[in-house]
């Protein structure tokens, strides 16, 4: 039988999952099939609605090799193991001959701890979290919620805490899992042969194609011993949040809290001088976090430097006393020493480091008003850590609706440690780009509005003209409002000015959870809401629901971010453009995903105002407007809001007809995803625009 081609196999899969197939999907299948056979590197960004998923998986699967893809949401871990992934297998077998298995694998502390759940956590004497289950039931949400994972442990598969529905808190699954530094290890344990954390590994190591999140990679690449199997290609979908991914896991952090926990632990398990040695180190270095200021320590002060210095040598006596002393009069001994060592030496990793400095981090104090002063330490970039542990053994497919900013893929690269694109040196990694476009027509569906007459956002303040120009856009929409703000103080503000103003329900980012936030949204078009970071790339409203998406200004990084404005900073140094290679890059992928949110579907329309003049009036507005959709562009205030009220106009026409055949089917009709923000929208309003 003669190996089937890569259209056939492509064909099936779009089928099977009750797809189209799309000019950009078939570009971006040839592209990564191409890229696995001669063992290159590619980027590929892939629009919304090209169906990039399967634009990877089946050349991955037609290869035969095994491949680990890495996401960053667990919407879409899910999506592929439990729709894209069971479909496609089926849809390939007959023409593969063969039924790839696949698999998901997390860090440890995703997967419930049996022995922490049946012998109970180790306790900390003056915090007492965890009497017997049955003792804590009836006197706190925390004992319910125990009492629930125990009965879930049996039935539960595999002990993955995002299938336990409801989900229960940080506090209560703390309870009941792991570190991989507090693992007892599967031979010391009671329970290692049932352990759910070791049976996805197990899995894993027989699976063709595996998926992961974008912090388990991390911890491949930082750590050194393997986490994941061996493997020939690499699919780091979701790539434009990769850096920020690696950056968070190779971030270091102290604060009193977490050394008198370690403090705590340890004291019952070793001699009385090392105990008292560590307790001295805590209360010195606790004396001076009271008194830390926020922002960055570009030389560590003395004080502090002597704090550390003792916090790092109490706590190394204290993991040598560790490893030398026994205690059978300590109940669970062996997972009470682990948890100790694992609290002691993470204090004693963070202060070493910082400690003996390096020019390639960044030191700062941070201070939250609950949780008090933190000390912490990151890269100045992550780009070499990338270039070498990436790009090595193994061919690499970047894959984000958003990897071209300005024109070009470069500075994606830049982040990724790769050279610019064609350069060839035998330290960097070759690669090469592709845009595989949209099934969307942007210029026909969608506007892009800048608000050119308002003034300048300050960086304090209030903007009084920008809240005016706010409520007029969502008279004329209507509604149907997805606001997103720089700031949760900006977005909170927003929405007590306009509660005021406007006779629509403004729902906000922190008053319920974002699942029904966006739930809420999604039901009622009239309905407006109005949100922070986690709005700008997490919101998949197709519909009526949402057809005016606000930025309330370009959201470059906060003057005061200490890291970010030290890399831009060490680029300035270098002789580079800091301010383009570090904050106008964060700005251009954060507005090309909120842009994202407007259209979702074929039949979509909609505006995209920005209410900040910069993006029409400074040298670096051409840049960001490049990096977003290419969308019809005005800075006629007049003209979007006739658009938007005959889109407005439009969608109620449509509501009303889906509303009507709802009530006339037995069956219903989906009234957010009829006609996807109106499928028999004229395109009056962007063609009155255009004239």
């Amino acid at each position: 039988m003669t190996k089937p081609s890569l259209p056939e196999l492509l064909h099936a899969a779009v089928a099977a999952v009750g797809g189209t197939e799309r000019p950009g999907q078939v570009t971006m299948a040839e592209t990564v099939a191409e890229a696995i056979d001669d063992g290159s590197h590619v980027l590929v960004q892939a629009g919304t609605g090209t169906g990039k998923s399967l634009g990877y998986l089946v050349p991955a699967l037609a290869h035969g090799e095994r491949v680990v893809v890495a996401t960053a949401t667990l919407a879409l871990q899910r999506q592929l193991v439990e729709r894209d992934l069971p479909r496609t297998v089926d849809a390939l077998h007959p023409l593969l001959r063969r039924r790839p298995e696949f698999a998901m694998l997390k860090g440890r502390s995703n997967y419930l701890c049996l022995h922490r759940l049946h012998e109970g956590m180790p306790q900390d004497e003056e915090e007492g979290l965890f009497d017997q289950f049955e003792a804590a039931a009836p006197t706190s949400k925390l004992g319910r919620d125990l009492l629930r994972m125990r009965d879930w442990a049996d039935e539960t598969e595999t002990g993955d805490r995002d299938n336990l529905t409801p989900g229960v808190s940080d506090r209560a699954w703390a309870q009941v899992s792991v570190s991989s530094r507090e693992c007892l290890g599967a031979s010391k344990c009671a329970y290692g042969q049932e352990c759910f954390a070791e049976m996805a590994r197990e899995r894993a190591k027989l699976s063709e194609v595996v998926v992961t999140n974008h912090a388990l990679l991390a911890i491949d690449a930082i750590e050194g011993a393997p986490v994941l199997p061996q493997h020939e290609v690499l699919i780091v979908d979701e790539a434009h949040e990769l850096v920020s991914r690696v950056t968070g896991v190779a971030t270091g952090e102290l604060t009193p809290g977490q050394v008198n926990r370690a403090v705590r632990r340890a004291a019952k398990l070793v001699n009385e001088k090392a105990a008292d040695q560590l307790q001295t180190a805590a209360e010195g270095f606790e004396r001076l976090m009271e008194l830390a200021l926020p922002g960055r320590l570009e030389e560590v002060p003395e004080d502090l430097g002597y704090a550390l210095m003792a916090l790092r040598d109490a706590s190394r006596t204290v993991i040598s006393a560790l490893g030398s002393t026994r205690d059978k009069s300590v109940q669970d001994e062996d997972a009470v020493r682990k948890q100790a060592l694992a609290a002691v030496e993470s204090i004693h990793d963070v202060s070493e480091r910082i400690t003996n400095g390096s020019e390639y981090d960044v030191v700062w104090y941070e201070r939250h008003d609950r949780f008090g002063a933190s000390l912490r330490v990151a890269p100045m970039s992550v780009s070499g850590l990338l270039r070498e542990k990436l790009f090595t053994d193994r061919s690499v497919i970047l894959t984000s609706a958003t990897l071209k900013l300005g024109g070009d893929f470069n500075g994606v690269g830049a982040s990724l440690g790769l050279a610019p694109e064609g350069t060839r040196s035998e330290d960097a990694p070759v690669w090469k780009g592709v845009d595989v476009g949209s099934p969307f027509d942007y210029r026909k569906q969608g506007i892009l509005y800048v608000a050119q007459h308002l003034a300048r956002p300050g960086r304090d303040g209030t903007r009084d003209d920008m809240l005016d120009e706010l409520t007029e856009l969502i008279q004329a929409a209507g509604g149907r409002t997805l606001g997103l703000f720089s700031s949760m103080r900006a977005a909170q503000s927003a929405a007590e000015e306009l509660r005021g103003r406007l006779d629509m329900p403004i729902l906000l980012q922190g008053e319920e959870t974002l699942g029904e936030l966006i739930k809420a949204f999604a039901a009622d078009t009239q309905t407006c809401l109005f949100g922070t970071l986690s709005l700008w790339q997490g919101v998949d409203v197709p519909g009526t629901s949402c057809q005016l998406v606000v930025m309330d200004k370009i959201p470059f990084p906060r003057p005061d971010d200490p890291l970010m404005s030290a890399r831009q900073k060490a680029v300035d140094d270098a002789g580079g453009n800091g301010f383009m290679a570090v904050a106008a890059t964060h700005a251009a992928l954060l507005m090309a995903q909120g842009a994202g949110r407007l259209v979702r579907a074929s039949g979509d329309r909609g505006v995209v105002a920005i209410l900040d003049p910069r993006l029409a009036t400074a040298r670096y507005g051409s840049y960001l407007r490049a990096s977003l959709p290419d969308f019809w562009y005005t800075t006629d205030r007049n003209q979007v809001r006739r658009s938007l009220a005959a889109i407005d106009a439009t969608a109620k026409v449509t509501d009303a007809k889906a509303a009507h055949a709802k009530g006339a089917s037995a069956e219903g009709v989906d009234a957010r995803g009829a006609g996807a923000k109106g499928a028999a929208v004229e395109d009056a309003a962007v063609e009155d625009a255009e004239a």
